[in-house]
């Protein structure tokens, strides 16, 4: 089983990336929000324990999130690997992964981050914003929200870099060459199906 990080600010073409990945390499996506979407519509136990905080507008705790991703990975045992997106955010959520991830005899076998410069990353959210009509993608909110993502995750990307885990790979190429530049790195480890 092969598992793979995906990390990038917002902007940096992270979903789109994903999809190209999850569809070339047969991967199973793993998006926090997605799961936590998916347990509350089925009402299981943890998507219970999850309304509870969402509902009062707190952070769901990393040990329900981490049972979350459990529960994904035991419901498909025929999985090829998967693509983690939207975590770990922190350090402890990265350790607490690596955790699971040994528990089920696997690990994470490379950490992918989209590298693209400020501009460009504001240049694509501004542009997403007037096309999506989101009203949060103005210049300083986007500004703000570029530097919460690399105050946030800059130490979880020290931690994969001080395993050998991290890669960076280039972003602000077209959407093709950046998928190349990430598939020349995941080829490593698993080749396209």
């Amino acid at each position: 089983m092969f598992n793979l990080v995906l990390f990038g600010p917002p902007g940096s073409g992270k979903g789109t990336q994903s999809e190209n990945i999850v569809t070339t390499y047969n991967l199973h996506h793993i998006s926090t929000g997605d799961l936590l979407r998916d347990e509350v519509s089925r009402h299981t136990p943890l998507g219970t324990e999850a309304k509870k905080y969402m509902d009062q507008g707190m952070l769901v705790p990393d040990e329900v999130v981490i049972g979350m991703i459990s529960s994904k990975i035991d419901e498909t045992p025929d999985a090829r690997g998967f693509v983690f997106d939207g975590f770990p955010r922190t350090r402890t959520q990265a350790e607490a992964l690596d955790k699971l991830l040994e528990f089920k005899q696997t690990k994470i076998h490379l950490v992918l981050s989209l590298d693209v410069p400020e501009p460009e990353l504001i240049k694509r959210l501004v542009s997403r914003g007037e096309t999506s009509g989101r009203s949060d993608d103005t210049e300083e909110v986007i500004t703000k929200r570029i530097k919460e993502y690399h105050l946030k995750t800059q130490p979880v990307a020290n931690y994969y870099f001080g395993s050998g885990k991290l890669e960076t790979v280039t972003g602000n190429h077209t959407v093709t060459d950046t998928f190349k530049a990430l598939s020349k790195q995941i080829n490593k480890y698993i080749l396209p199906i």
